[in-house]
């Protein structure tokens, strides 16, 4: 991950991010499926793909000579900075690695360091469904504070059997040749992830927050022995997996760029932050709007075999706000405020959460 740090370094001296002209785009395209030995190539129906506040997206129709028929599929591409700069490299990596063993969209082409597309970025199938109920489309963000109705019961147990079956799955079978893996019995799993985000608060602050950095001496010096590193996705929950209606069959499980090889607790900790959840019609808050956290964790425990333990679960809460703080406070601002991402009044909009980050992280201190 050093190397996508440096890049972000040594481009924040360069020009603003162009956003990608439809031209420009095709042209990217028809140069990296050349490279690749693709003949008589013709991109058509291109259209840029709305959300995402770290990469541009675009979904295009792909015909070529060695095929009599077209081919659907999305361009998943890095501006110059975002507010969480992760590798394509390592995100392909990922899903090749549990493509069958979770409905993941499938790899098609990967150019890791841009070589052909301009930016780093990858080429993957396009997968049908919606991440939310087309009821609900554009009444919240995507990942935050929506509902899923009724279809959220025959969503839950599939989002409860997927995770779980991600950290159980072996990695040692897998290619996974960019990812370092914690030792087990250690405390890497929790301080790499420390390192990571700590390299992306000093790397993009525009101003001191005397809290965050209270709270990354307090995670070092509590970080908690994981007895055996697993895959991690780090990113799972609301608006981040897509189904089909009206069955609520989860068809793809997106978003891997965060993933990595860490403690399970990790995730369950962030599955179950409460701005990911919503509240259902009793009152009770759901895990990423589907379930109540008891229905959640005992599932889980039964699916995985793995024994949860409550005060790993409060370190990863601690690391998971403070994170979430490190992306809107520091990485958002900066490449809002530079000019380096697509997506500039989003990100700019998203650093207006930074008081109730920040208000999250020093109530979770005092009670330390």
């Amino acid at each position: 991950m050093g190397e996508v740090f440096d890049r972000k370094i040594a481009l924040r001296s360069g020009p603003r991010y162009a956003v990608k002209t439809d031209a420009e785009v095709r042209a990217a395209l028809e140069r990296l499926f050349t490279a690749h030995g693709f003949r008589d190539i013709t991109i058509s129906d291109l259209r840029r793909m709305t959300g995402g506040a770290s990469k541009e997206q675009f979904a295009f129709r792909l015909d070529h000579a060695a095929s009599d028929q077209s081919e659907r599929l999305v361009l998943r591409m890095d501006p110059y900075a975002s507010a969480v700069d992760t590798c394509r490299g390592r995100e392909a990596e990922m899903i090749q690695a549990v493509v069958d063993d979770l409905p993941v969209p499938s790899i098609r082409l990967v150019d890791r360091d841009g070589i052909h597309l301009g930016q780093p970025g990858m080429i993957m199938a396009l997968v049908p469904g919606v991440s939310m109920p087309s009821q609900m489309a554009g009444r919240a963000v995507s990942g935050i504070g929506g509902s899923y109705g009724a279809i959220g019961e025959r969503l839950a147990p599939q989002f409860t059997r997927h995770i779980a079956a991600l950290h159980n799955l072996d990695f040692t079978t897998r290619s996974l040749e960019l990812f370092d893996v914690p030792r087990a019995n250690s405390t890497d799993a929790a301080l790499w992830q420390v390192n990571a985000f700590a390299r992306s608060w000093h790397d993009d602050r525009l101003e001191a927050a005397p809290i965050l950095s209270l709270t990354e001496r307090w995670l070092r010096e509590n970080a908690p022995v994981c007895e055996s590193p697993c895959l991690v996705h780090g990113d799972y929950r609301m608006g981040n997996f897509l189904f089909t209606e009206p069955d609520g069959l989860i068809t793809a499980v997106l978003d891997w760029e965060l993933s990595h090889i860490g403690d399970f607790h990790e995730d369950l900790s962030y599955i179950l932050r409460p701005r990911f959840g919503s509240v259902g019609p009793d009152g009770q808050l759901l895990v990423s709007g589907l379930m109540p956290k008891p229905v959640f964790l005992e599932e889980y425990e039964k699916l995985s075999g793995r024994r949860i333990r409550n005060a790993v679960i409060a370190y990863y809460d601690v690391f998971s706000a403070w994170k979430a703080a490190v992306v809107v406070r520091a990485s958002a601002v900066r490449a809002a405020h530079e000019g380096h991402n697509h997506q500039d009044l989003l990100l700019a909009w998203l650093a207006t959460g930074t008081g109730n980050h920040l208000r999250e992280l020093a109530d979770m201190m005092d009670r330390l």
